[in-house]
């Protein structure tokens, strides 16, 4: 409704700066009109003695010392036509059409991440399999075979990270590109770049800066899709997977980078808000 009230009240502006231009043509076009018959009345007046004088003489001299009047204005031309608002109607109704697209998107989005939200899943990392210059909590392990499962990660004040899911089989000693050919499906940032991690990557819309990302599997469907929670927005899904394994949250919190890059991926608790 605010959205609606706003091109109203914008269009509503425009009819009157429009018509107050109008408006100011006319009273432009009135006032020469004016003008003109005010000349021409003082003409008649100099000239109507000379129409009874008897002295030809006088009747020249006077004559040839009139100033010529300026030639009058083609009147017949002239036209005043009340502006016309189909065009700034049809660019008002444009512009709210691809707001309220936008304003649904944003709503359908957000709808689509409280439904996932419910899939939340208490993730915990394995020490024993964790890389061993990472800093763990003690916990037990988890992995997933089938049904869906989401939970959240904090990436607030981290310059580079990558998250997502992996299969039990990844090789862990070698660097494999984390691809979905090597049995990651991941969401890497570094500075200002966001990409599904792919054969060729994914690049991403980086809106704004990431303070916590959400992460969905469907295993049945073959669906992974990651969200910006704060933003309540989707971010990319990869679809069509083929998963044979048994899945486990990967994360990769990046080199500390001189301390640049020190703050810690945090897991968090959904917080599924309205």
């Amino acid at each position: 409704m605010r959205r609606v009230e706003k091109c109203r009240d914008d269009f509503n502006q425009t009819v009157k700066e429009r018509l107050k231009t109008t408006e100011k043509q006319a009273e432009d076009l009135i006032k020469e009109l004016e003008q003109e018959i005010e000349d021409l009345t003082n003409r008649s007046s100099e000239v109507k003695p000379l129409s009874h004088t008897k002295d030809h003489l006088h009747f020249l001299q006077a004559f040839r010392s009139l100033k010529d009047p300026p030639p009058p204005r083609d009147w017949t031309t002239v036209e005043v036509r009340p502006p016309s608002y189909a065009g700034t109607l049809m660019r008002s109704l444009d512009q709210l059409e691809e707001t309220l697209n936008m304003e649904m998107k944003k709503l359908r989005e957000a709808a689509e991440l409280k439904r996932v939200q419910q899939y939340e899943v208490d993730v915990t990392l394995d020490p024993d399999t964790a890389h061993p210059t990472l800093i763990l909590s003690e916990d037990g392990k988890q992995s997933f075979s089938s049904g869906r499962f989401y939970f959240e990660v904090q990436v607030k004040d981290k310059t580079a990270w990558c998250l997502g899911v992996a299969r039990e089989s990844i090789d862990r000693t070698a660097w494999t590109g984390w691809t979905p050919e090597t049995g990651y499906w991941t969401l890497y940032c570094n500075e200002d770049v966001l990409v599904f991690r792919d054969n060729p990557s994914v690049r991403l819309p980086l809106r704004a800066e990431l303070h916590k990302v959400g992460v969905f599997v469907d295993y049945d469907e073959g669906l992974v899709s990651f969200y910006d929670v704060e933003a309540r927005v989707h971010i990319y899904s990869a679809t069509g997977c083929t998963f044979t394994e048994p899945l486990y949250p990967f994360f990769n919190p990046s080199y500390h980078d001189e301390g640049t890059n020190s703050t810690p991926l945090i897991i968090s608790p959904v917080n599924q808000t309205d």
